[in-house]
């Protein structure tokens, strides 16, 4: 359940600096109780928020109510960890609501410290939570908090300047260039039923636009966006179904390099799998459009197991790569990712061969919390970018279902520092590399106008 905006539907008092535990009704009206300090969640401990925690809820969240799960909080004086439910009825309060959990979606550009604390409803199977990065959040002197960092400027991807009354209309212009390009129609269907930014770039003709070209992927991530087994998480968009010719690859990638502002074009969307999986029809694309324009950047987002088919891509052009990472430890990984096909040190292969020929090399860090910041996470990821010479580490809050991710990875075994200290330790470690969650253009790397 969604709400577009909680001013109108939260309840509060006003409660000095307290950080005070929010919940829902059924309805989806959002409520706090002010006797329950906030909590948060790291992992599968409950940790108790505290100012340094908090920030103000950013612009362009989304608020929503998560099925099956009641809000915990801590009681004043006894320092109890209770549920709204519990809490209102030993205290007499009387239950007139759920006390339903309620959790922040953050826009891109802000990275989370703690997920939602809550229990689980007893019921035979507990509702599987859709694939979004769920954030701690509380209310203080009446106004929404979020458990979260900001890591980069968001204003290139700020909602008002996406969904415009005038995209059906460009949609339909550009349709009208190339009537029969497959790939623009995917990107039609992209930007009207499932918002894509990369998508609607493409018809705003600006910034990062993004071009799918494979159906399959190298890896069975816990929680891919565009691909799930019918009984694990579900799906928030469809995967491509077909694998585009590079005529219709090359006819939205020239437009866009060369009248685009910041022109990005990055392959490896939401929608697809690896595009490595496509290396031929990729590498032919890449040297095409090159022979026609040296503007702009051209990305390629990866998992990066498929060196040989890297090794391909690379050479015919491209710009910049992002690596897919959820841990730079090859357990942790493995467990996650369960590659097919490849090995951890494929990875590592493709990486290296991207440095040699001096193309930029990010890492897409798959951040969450009481994973993220254990100590042999954070050790391992050092290492890793030391040796590797990152360029940068784009920083992605992992939208899965909290329970599921607990449940499929090794547990801890070390204490967890927060993810705050990671990124300030990342910062302190490498000045040179950069932190946030955008891949740059031709302009911020120096590069081609």
């Amino acid at each position: 359940m969604y709400n577009e905006s909680m001013d109108s539907l939260i309840s509060i008092e006003e409660t000095g600096d307290l950080f005070s535990t929010s919940y829902s009704d059924e309805q989806g009206n959002i409520f706090e109780e002010p006797d329950l300090a906030a909590l948060g969640r790291s992992w599968d401990e409950m940790w108790e928020i505290e100012p340094g925690d908090m920030i103000p809820m950013p612009e362009g969240s989304t608020i929503v109510v998560l099925p099956g799960r009641r809000s915990l909080g801590l009681a004043q004086g006894s320092g109890e960890v209770l549920s709204v439910w519990t809490y209102e009825e030993v205290s007499g309060k009387g239950i007139e609501r759920p006390g339903l959990a309620v959790a922040a979606l953050l826009p891109i550009g802000f990275t989370r410290t703690l997920v939602p604390a809550y229990v689980l409803e007893e019921r035979e199977e507990p509702v599987t939570l859709p694939l979004y990065g769920y954030t701690a959040m509380a209310v203080r002197n009446g106004k929404p908090y979020v458990a979260a960092r900001q890591t980069d400027d968001p204003s290139r991807w700020d909602p008002k300047a996406y969904n415009t009354p005038d995209l059906p209309g460009l949609i339909e212009e550009r349709l009208g260039e190339n009537p029969n390009n497959r790939l623009l129609q995917q990107l039609a269907n992209c930007s009207l039923t499932y918002s894509c930014p990369t998508a609607q770039n493409v018809f705003y003709r600006r910034w990062e636009g993004g071009i799918p070209v494979s159906p399959a992927c190298s890896a069975n991530c816990i929680g891919c966006i565009s691909l799930q087994p019918s009984e694990c998480c579900p799906s928030p968009q469809a995967r491509i179904d077909f694998i585009p010719s590079v005529q219709e690859i090359v006819e939205i990638a020239v437009p866009h390099l060369e009248e685009a502002s910041g022109a990005i074009i990055s392959f490896g969307q939401g929608c697809e799998g690896d595009p490595l999986l496509q290396g031929e029809t990729l590498s032919q694309a890449i040297a095409c459009i090159r022979a026609e324009t040296i503007r702009g950047i051209l990305n390629l987002n990866t998992n990066a197991g498929l060196a040989t088919e890297m090794s391909k891509v690379l050479r015919a052009g491209l710009d910049s790569i992002r690596v897919s990472l959820i841990s730079a430890r090859e357990e942790t990984y493995n467990a996650y990712h369960r590659p097919r096909g490849y090995s951890f040190s494929n990875v590592i292969d493709s990486i290296k061969q991207a440095k040699d020929l001096g193309v930029y090399v990010s890492l897409n860090l798959l951040s969450f919390p009481g994973l993220t910041d254990r100590k042999e996470e954070f050790e391992a990821l050092s290492d890793f970018v030391d040796k590797l010479g990152i360029d940068m580490i784009q920083l992605r809050n992992l939208n899965i279902d909290p329970d599921i991710l607990v449940q499929a990875l090794p547990a801890p075994s070390e204490e967890t520092m927060g993810i705050d200290k990671v990124i300030d330790g990342l910062r302190i470690r490498f000045p040179h590399v950069r932190l946030g969650s955008f891949s740059p253009s031709g302009e911020e790397l120096g590069r081609r106008p």
